[in-house]
């Protein structure tokens, strides 16, 4: 029987690279069906259209973000259970990320175009929090899960009501971003400090901002 080989750093680099080149090309796969499939396809107007459109390229921005940062996270975590946990964050989060680039699609507009730029920030602030330790890198989780439900909340207030399907994905998302920041509690964050905390606002308001448009 053939002995199981174990991942070099040159293999973890390569599945790494492999990984963020398939999230900012758009190849993502889902393992649940999109919500947007049990709701009504509501009529928009060319306004109301650009409108959900541009919520839902910052929606997608969140997910190249998420992708990076749990990619970063889990080829830098400190032991095996937490590499695996950030893995497994990181294939639910995929799901989102494929929801919200079919719904883009579907309302004619495309993901945003500096997708490799958000998706190197975000890897470089996740190897950085990754650095200080698995209960400081789960802490960045939890603070970072919090703004982006806190952010979903916020769109599903300026959504237009009948665009059910776009309201469907980011009631689902936001349940499952609650759900990732309880999971990290649960394993023992460390809160992160405030000035961190204002830092990661400030930088997710220039994304949302210009996402929205380009």
């Amino acid at each position: 029987m053939l002995e199981k080989r174990h991942s070099t750093p040159l293999d973890q680099l390569i599945v790494g690279v492999d990984k963020a080149l398939r999230v900012m090309a758009g190849v993502a796969s889902a393992s649940r069906p999109t919500p947007a499939a049990r709701a009504a396809d509501g009529q928009l107007d060319a306004a109301e259209q650009r409108h959900a459109a541009g919520l839902m390229r910052v929606n997608h921005v969140g997910e190249v973000c998420a992708q990076a940062l749990y990619n970063s996270q889990a080829r830098f975590a400190k032991s095996d259970a937490m590499r695996a946990q950030f893995e497994q964050a990181g294939r639910e989060e995929e799901d989102h990320l494929a929801w919200t680039a079919k719904r883009l699609t579907e309302l004619g507009s495309q993901p945003s175009l500096l997708n490799p730029v958000w998706y190197a920030g975000a890897y470089a602030l996740g190897t950085l929090a990754a650095q200080l330790g698995d209960k400081r890198s789960l802490g960045f989780v939890v603070e970072t899960e919090r703004q982006v439900e806190e952010h979903l909340q916020g769109h599903l207030a300026m959504l237009p009501e009948q665009d059910a399907k776009s309201r469907a994905i980011v009631e689902q998302m936001r349940q499952d971003e609650a759900a990732h920041g309880q999971a990290a509690r649960d394993l023992g964050a460390i809160d992160a400090p405030a000035p961190v905390r204002k830092v990661m606002s400030a930088m997710a308001k220039v994304m949302t901002t210009t996402a929205y448009y380009v």
